[in-house]
């Protein structure tokens, strides 16, 4: 959910090109498949953090497949709840365990 969001925040995509969005931003760590793309924006749309946008008109006169291409955009709350946990992920990054795991110090005990 994490990966899609962030992805929006870019902008409007269709879900094709998110997929391809979440492979990039994840430099190929999270590969979402067609099933797993739509149920999450599903889950995404009914929680207020994603709306669909519809197809894009200029798209759509070049090519007639793209006239059923739904379109996704991020909300208001999407962006909120994509920041907040962004910070979230910063902040136990940026701890004194993170960087000792990150510089390749052992644990405590080892």
């Amino acid at each position: 959910m994490f990966a899609l969001l962030l992805a929006l925040t870019e902008g409007e995509r269709h879900g094709y090109g998110l997929m391809g969005d979440v492979d990039r931003l994840t430099e190929g760590a999270i590969t979402l498949g067609p099933g797993t793309l739509y149920r999450t924006l599903q889950r995404l749309r009914v929680e207020g953090l994603v709306e669909e946008t519809g197809a894009d008109p200029e798209a759509a006169r070049a090519d007639r497949r793209a006239e059923r291409r739904r379109r996704y955009r991020i909300t208001p709350a999407g962006y909120a709840a994509v920041r907040n946990e962004a910070e979230r992920l910063a902040a136990l990054l940026a701890s004194d365990a993170a960087q000792r795991l990150l510089e390749g110090q052992p644990a405590a005990g080892e």
